[in-house]
């Protein structure tokens, strides 16, 4: 992979939310459902992901930064001399004799075999290998065996996935199925803050290490499902009810549906329907409020008597609403 803050498009310097920020807007671009017919994006949006998802671990961020990790999050290892090792792994006898240790032992007869090559690469040496008197324990026992493998050290891949989501279920923090790239099913605990692009990471839930380490995580973007009824600010919610003429005139109280189902809301006589009306604590997961825009809706098909009485109203009680 290419150097996460470019991939991302962020200075060295830049911050959480700076990052963050980034990604959304690549995420938003090129994301699969967005962009089905077009490989070049999906590949986008898998480097993108990568890359954030290794920016944002200030763990592996730190050791990027100082040069310990690649940008894939794999160890880098200097001060291994390739030199002199023959066109294989295994390498020649000169190789061999470069890299023999005090007590002339090696990983096979006539020198290093590619065992002991990735053991020394992984940093799986013991302090009785290399330089050592006597032969490393687990020596001949397969790749990654003996203690302190380094093998165990590589963690697998991790898998990305994305699940719409509404916002009933947000508000009530359910756990919602999303099915993998490896055809796995999980369930994904959705935080009650959750908005939309935010993303959901399951750990070991990857795919498994190649070599006998951890497994991968699995990340889950959540995409938010357009409500048919309610708008989202933040926790806060906006709805619009529909009231009569003479409830506006009149007051009186009416039904308001909410994320957990219809409260009664009063409505004062001579309510403006300019302002809305506020439900504390009816907002999303109990941390916002609902506003409540009222719509004065007048009877179907006309009515002779509300005419005649507007008629009057309009010559004898003129008021005004509008500055022109």
């Amino acid at each position: 992979m290419r150097d996460p803050y470019t991939v991302l498009g962020v200075p060295r310097s830049a911050g959480d939310k700076e990052i963050k920020s980034a990604y959304r807007k690549l995420a938003k671009a090129y994301h699969p459902d967005q962009n089905k017919d077009d490989p070049k994006a999906q590949a986008k949006f898998a480097e993108a992901t990568a890359a954030y998802d290794l920016l944002s671990d200030k763990t592996k961020r730190g050791q990027f930064d100082r040069g310990e990790i690649d940008a894939e999050g794999n160890p880098k290892f200097s001060g291994f001399d390739f030199s002199g090792m023959g066109g294989g792994m295994g390498g020649g006898a000169g190789g061999a004799r470069a890299r023999r240790g005090a007590g002339g032992q090696t990983g096979g007869p006539g020198g290093f075999s590619a065992e002991d090559i990735l053991r020394e690469f992984m940093g799986g040496f013991s302090g009785a290998g290399m330089g050592g008197a006597g032969p490393r324990p687990g020596a001949g026992a397969g790749f990654g065996a003996g203690p302190g493998a380094g093998a165990a050290s590589t963690k697998g891949q991790d898998l990305t996935a994305s699940i719409k989501v509404t916002l009933e279920q947000v508000h009530s923090g359910a756990s919602v199925p999303v099915r993998l790239q490896n055809g796995k099913t999980l369930s994904v605990k959705l935080p009650k803050d959750a908005e939309d692009g935010q993303q959901v990471r399951l750990k070991g839930q990857g795919s498994p290490s190649p070599l006998g380490g951890q497994p991968g995580d699995a990340i889950v973007t959540l995409r938010m499902e357009r409500h048919k009824r309610f708008r989202r600010e933040g926790h806060d919610l906006r709805v619009d009810v529909p009231i009569t003429l003479y409830e506006a005139v009149l007051g009186g109280k009416i039904r308001v549906p909410t994320l957990e189902g219809a409260v009664e809301l009063n409505v004062p006589a001579g309510v403006d329907t300019s302002k809305a009306l506020r439900l504390k604590g009816k907002g999303l997961a109990g941390k916002g409020d609902l506003m409540v825009r009222l719509n004065i809706v007048l009877p179907e098909g006309g009515d002779a008597d509300l005419e005649s009485l507007m008629r009057f109203w309009r010559d004898q009680k003129t008021y005004k609403v509008r500055d022109n």
